[in-house]
């Protein structure tokens, strides 16, 4: 790609395609490379969406391929990362976490190295062709462990991972810290709470209560369902994840959460209260009978919650979208797609 390009890895995930929907919807003037090697998870119609759009160059391949980041760099004028990739659904980190180390920790390797290695000179000092560049790392706060009744996640709390999928998380987050004070190269890490939004795929939680619903099956429910998690709408994470890639202090955490905090099974009430609304079931009843309590999930955390004190001050960032509006917008997205 000729001029300015970021790369997006990752970027047929479903906070990676919101990404880049948003980065053309703002009428961003960079080329976006786009990095994915098309997993399970992929959004393959986000290609559809993009196809005529030149701004958008998509390349089909695995970020723990050192030879192929090397001439990713070599052919494009990278001057930004932006790094979704990896691997994310918890239950599979405890039934295969193989992946999960391959593609959080050494795929994040190999994008950090590749990066030094075009930006940086023999001084370890940002070439001058690319003294505005910048790496985004993309993690969450699965990597702080569990939370009580009380308190918050912030840029501050100790590390305790208890997944092999937060494990890997926090390791490429570590690793990542470790290239800025180490080599100098010019990061930014955000973490963030449960994202929902249109894209998701459908065996996260929200997906699962639609489909299960409008297919007439149990909708499973961990445990007592009690289990507490902030969400965050995926169009107001995307603008956060811009502030932060474009004003962001260097070597600096943000936090960032939606203030949306939910039991499983307040989430799942909300989700059928729309269904009932929109999509009522032919026998009259409510969804809710279909509401299932399964076994709970191995070391399931019981309570995540933001603190997003520090980007809504330093970088004036707010969450824009009530929580009912994103989940009617999430709602009838799947139900569309269903169609």
């Amino acid at each position: 790609m000729q001029g300015t390009t970021i790369l997006i890895t990752g970027g047929l995930g479903f906070i990676g395609s919101n990404f880049v929907d948003y980065l053309i919807e703002t009428k961003r003037d960079q080329g976006l490379l786009i990095l994915d090697k098309k997993t399970y998870a992929a959004d393959l119609n986000a290609l559809d969406r993009w196809k005529q759009n030149t701004q958008v160059c998509f390349v089909e391949g695995d970020i723990c391929d050192a030879i192929l980041l090397e001439k990713l760099f070599q052919k494009n004028n990278i001057q930004g990362i932006i790094h979704f990739a990896a691997e994310s659904h918890v239950d599979n980190s405890i039934s295969g976490p193989k992946d999960f180390i391959e593609t959080n920790i050494i795929g994040t390797f190999q994008l950090l190295e590749a990066s030094r290695k075009s930006w940086l000179d023999n001084n370890q000092k940002l070439k001058p062709a690319f003294k505005s560049a910048r790496f985004h790392h993309i993690s969450t706060d699965e990597v702080y462990g569990a939370l009580g009744l009380k308190g918050a996640f912030t840029e501050k709390t100790p590390y305790a991972p208890n997944s092999p999928y937060s494990a890997s998380k926090a390791a490429s987050d570590h690793l990542v810290r470790s290239y800025f004070h180490t080599y100098g190269l010019p990061v930014v890490t955000t973490n963030c709470s449960n994202n929902f939004g249109p894209y998701q795929h459908h065996e996260k939680l929200i997906p699962t209560i639609i489909r299960k619903a409008i297919h007439e099956e149990g909708i499973p429910i961990y445990g007592t369902g009690e289990n507490i998690r902030d969400w965050l709408f995926v169009k107001d994470h995307c603008k956060a994840i811009q502030t932060v890639f474009e004003r962001g202090v260097l070597g600096e955490v943000y936090a960032v959460g939606g203030d949306n905090e939910k039991t499983n099974l307040e989430l799942c009430d909300a989700v059928i209260k729309i269904l009932d609304q929109i999509e009522p079931r032919s026998n009259g009843e409510s969804y809710s009978k279909l509401i299932t309590h399964v076994t709970d999930r191995l070391g399931h955390d019981y309570r995540y919650a933001i603190d997003a004190t520090k980007i809504k001050k330093d970088l004036k960032w707010l969450p824009q979208t009530p929580f009912e509006e994103g989940l009617k917008i999430t709602v009838k997205h799947y139900l569309t797609k269903r169609k």
